[in-house]
């Protein structure tokens, strides 16, 4: 159940923003060197991402969103960026099992050139268009590398223009891309299913919506774009009060029935045997996960 809840985006060329991200609150930090920094400055996003992986690494996670494997510029970026410190990388555009086995090689060449740890630094898809997510499963059971998914839900994002449906905070129309995205993450093993990014900073009832409708699903986690979302996105996406109490009484519940040789009881009605013990003891190691 371990794993960010809240991860935040900031351009890699900016270093009076990477300078005191860890101050933000976020879960993860991820520094950016794809979409929001232009061509003419990728070279200086790398070595600042190098730089402050370096300075920030004993106090957070930090991840490393790379440009597209299609691109061209995929390896210069793993290039500077896969040091000590680097939990992992953001890969966008994913669409095939086979990029997944190219990125993992390609890992594998620099940890071992930098005698860093065999499978230390992790991959993490994100899925922003139809063929990524009609292939998801494939993707996601490609490496063991693999430690989180993120569907690619924000508004007027890849996704969106690629398969033309009109987006809402409440997500009817991604409920299907949602759904399918976890349930390949459940069937590959993939623990961490992340939402993707809200675009409007000044709307936090909106971002509540959005962020409850993917919790609901068993999504466990948001990237967020501005230091505003963090506490929102943090707070919807861990257990309720009124959960981990439920769960706790199951788990007291089902022990005593246990020890009266018997495997099935109820709790406020409800019944309970091995199957929703298995349940409230998911919930509580998310909780303690994340420190709840």
């Amino acid at each position: 159940m371990s794993g960010p809840r809240s991860l935040l985006i900031m351009p890699a060329n900016r270093a009076d923003m990477l300078e005191k991200a860890p101050a933000y609150g976020a879960d993860a930090l991820v520094f950016d060197l794809e979409d929001s920094v232009p061509i003419a400055e990728k070279p200086r996003a790398r070595e600042l991402a190098r730089q402050y992986i370096g300075q920030h690494k004993a106090n957070t996670i930090i991840h490393v969103r790379v440009n597209a494997l299609q691109t061209g510029m995929l390896e210069d970026d793993l290039e500077a960026v896969v040091v000590e410190g680097l939990t992992g990388i953001r890969l966008p555009k994913t669409e095939s099992a086979e990029t997944i086995k190219t990125v993992d090689a390609l890992i594998t060449r620099l940890e071992q050139k930098r005698g860093l740890r065999p499978g230390s630094v992790g991959i993490g898809p994100s899925l922003e268009s139809a063929k990524g997510v009609w292939f998801a499963y494939d993707i996601l059971s490609a490496s063991s590398r693999i430690t989180s998914v993120t569907c690619g839900t924000a508004q007027d994002g890849d996704l969106q223009t690629d398969l033309g449906y009109t987006w809402t905070p409440e997500g009817d129309e991604v409920l299907y891309l949602r759904s399918r995205v976890l349930l390949a993450a459940r069937a590959a093993g993939v623990e961490h299913v992340l939402d993707g990014s809200y675009a409007n900073i000044r709307d936090a009832a909106g971002l509540a919506t959005c962020c409850s409708a993917a919790r609901k699903l068993g999504y466990r986690g948001k990237s967020v774009i501005h230091p505003n979302q963090i506490q929102v996105v943090n707070d919807i996406f861990k257990p309720t009060a009124v959960e981990l109490d439920y769960y706790r009484r199951v788990i007291e519940a089902f022990d005593a029935a246990v020890a009266r040789n018997s495997a099935a009881t109820t709790v406020d009605g409800k019944l309970v045997d091995y199957a929703m013990v298995g349940m409230a003891r998911r919930v509580l190691a998310w909780a303690q996960s994340q420190s709840v």
